[in-house]
């Protein structure tokens, strides 16, 4: 295997807690360090806690953590998640780059590879990128999806902690839930602290 970043991100479905894109190095020289690390979501939250510790350790990497209220700001300003997620590839990736010039990415399918392209290029990085379904079966790809894991699970208990109320994983009834105990709460304000205010989610918890 010829070493390549794997870029991949978590907490996009998720109505609480921020956006988390990260990138990893994977070189050969890696390989057996990294034994046990596989697509995030085939792995318990502890498991996964574990494995970025030990991925940190090894590889050159790069986690972007958007938090809500920034995620809520930059959601206004582009519109679209697509682009926000290229946007925040692009940054990911060209951070590793500097660490580790290497002359491939792969990332998974998301709707939007042109776009992370063009803001690689106007950068000025001249590399593959490559877009694959199920991309997380290749190994930079799997420890990139365990670091934005890893640092959402820890970010959301913090913004959990800071609220006053822990906050649910996901986008179900137990969402629904907490989210009307944070609004009724702290209002409009504390929502926009801690969830993503696009969802319609947050039409049901408001009204």
């Amino acid at each position: 295997m010829d070493g390549h970043i794997g870029v991949d991100e978590s907490g996009k479905g998720d109505y609480f807690g921020p956006l988390v894109i990260a990138a990893c190095y994977v070189g050969p020289e890696h390989l057996a360090e990294l034994d046990g690390v596989k697509d995030s979501k085939k792995l318990t939250d502890p498991v996964a806690l574990k494995l970025a510790t030990k991925i940190r350790a090894v590889c050159p990497h790069s986690v972007i953590s958007i938090g809500p209220a920034k995620y809520n700001e930059l959601y206004e300003k582009f519109r679209n998640l697509n682009r926000l997620l290229a946007w925040g590839h692009a940054r990911a990736i060209e951070n590793v780059l500097e660490a580790h010039p290497c002359n491939l990415v792969i990332s998974d399918q998301f709707a939007d590879p042109a776009g992370l392209k063009r803001q690689l290029f106007e950068r000025g990085q001249q590399i593959e990128l490559r877009s694959m379904v199920r991309a997380e079966s290749d190994i930079a790809v799997a420890a990139a999806s365990i670091l934005a894991r890893a640092e959402f699970l820890n970010r959301l208990q913090r913004l959990g902690g800071e609220i006053g109320i822990p906050l649910p994983k996901g986008a179900s009834s137990p969402v629904l839930t907490t989210g009307r105990q944070v609004f009724q709460k702290h209002g409009m304000d504390g929502l926009r602290q801690v969830a993503k205010l696009h969802f319609k989610t947050t039409l049901q918890v408001t009204s």
